[in-house]
C-alpha cells in the first residue's frame, strides 16, 4: 500500500490565487517590513492552504521543499522514535512558522506535523524562497528575525523545564491566556485539549492533572476546556512567570 500524500503534496499542482495570497503575506507578522517588490515576489511562489482538522502536513525525515506559516489555527509538531513510540514535541500556533531552520539548513525536517484544528496556512515554495533570499537583503533580515524568534520560544522552554515544576509551568501558561491584565479574577478556555497543553508543557498526562490539583489552592478552577482563575495575585506569586519572556 502506497503512504498518503501529505497536504503540501496533494495541493503542489494547484494554481494560487495571487491577490489573495498577497493579502495574506502582507497581513504576517513575519514579512510586514518587506517591500511590495518582495512581496510580489513571493506571492509568484506562495499558495493559501487550508486544511480539516487532522491533516498531515508534513512528515518527519522528509527533504522541506515549502516554508509554512500558519495564518490561522493550531498544529502539532510530533516525532517517531526507532521503536515506534511517537510525542508531541510542539504545538505551532497563528504567526509562527514551520521547518524554517531545517529549510534553510537544507536539513531534512526534523518533526511531522498534523493540523489540530481547522487551519489556514501559507505554503512558500522552497527553492524559489532561497533564491530570492540570495537576491534580497531585507527577506534575509525578516527570515534571520523569524529564526530568532524559533531560538528565543527554544530557549524559553528549556529555561521553563528546569526552572519551574510542572504546576508552577501551567501557571505561567495559564497567566498568559489571560486578558484581563489588571484584574485579579478572569474566565478562560484552553485552546487545544489537555494531551496536547501536557505536550506543549514538557510532561505526562497525569502530571498535568496532578499540576490542575495543585494549583486549586491558588485560586485555578477548571470545568472541562474552561478555566476560572479567581485569584491572579496569587497564581502569580507561585508561578513567577518571567516578564522577559512575555
Amino acid at each position: 500500500m502506497s503512504t498518503p500524500a501529505t497536504l503540501t503534496e496533494t495541493l503542489r499542482s494547484h494554481q494560487p490565487d495571487d491577490s489573495l495570497v498577497l493579502q495574506a503575506l502582507r497581513g504576517t507578522p513575519l514579512l510586514r517590513d518587506l517591500g511590495e517588490a518582495v512581496l510580489h515576489r513571493l506571492a509568484a511562489i506562495s499558495r493559501i492552504v487550508n486544511a480539516a482538522e487532522d491533516t498531515e502536513v508534513c512528515r518527519q525525515g522528509e527533504a522541506p521543499d515549502d516554508l509554512i506559516i500558519v495564518l490561522d489555527g493550531q498544529l502539532a509538531g510530533f516525532s517517531t522514535a526507532a521503536n515506534g513510540t511517537t510525542a508531541v514535541v510542539e504545538v505551532i500556533r497563528s504567526g509562527e512558522t514551520l521547518g524554517l531552520s531545517t529549510l534553510l539548513a537544507r536539513l531534512p525536517r526534523l518533526l511531522g506535523v498534523r493540523t489540530v484544528t481547522p487551519s489556514s496556512l501559507i505554503s512558500i515554495e522552497a527553492r524559489g524562497l532561497l533564491s530570492l533570499v540570495e537576491q534580497e537583503p531585507s527577506l534575509v533580515t525578516a527570515l534571520l528575525r523569524a529564526e530568532a524568534n524559533e531560538f528565543r520560544a527554544l530557549v524559553r522552554q528549556v529555561c521553563d523545564l528546569k526552572l519551574r515544576t510542572t504546576a508552577q509551568r501551567l501557571g505561567c501558561y495559564l497567566l498568559s491566556l489571560s486578558t484581563e491584565k489588571q484584574a485579579n479574577a478572569t474566565a478562560l478556555r484552553l485552546p487545544f485539549d489537555k494531551r496536547l497543553l501536557a505536550a506543549r508543557l514538557g510532561c505526562r498526562q497525569e502530571n498535568l492533572s496532578r499540576a490542575f490539583a495543585s494549583l486549586r489552592g491558588f485560586g485555578v478552577e477548571t470545568h472541562g476546556a474552561r478555566v476560572i482563575l479567581h485569584d491572579i495575585a496569587s497564581l502569580t506569586a507561585y508561578s513567577e512567570p518571567d516578564e522577559a519572556f512575555a
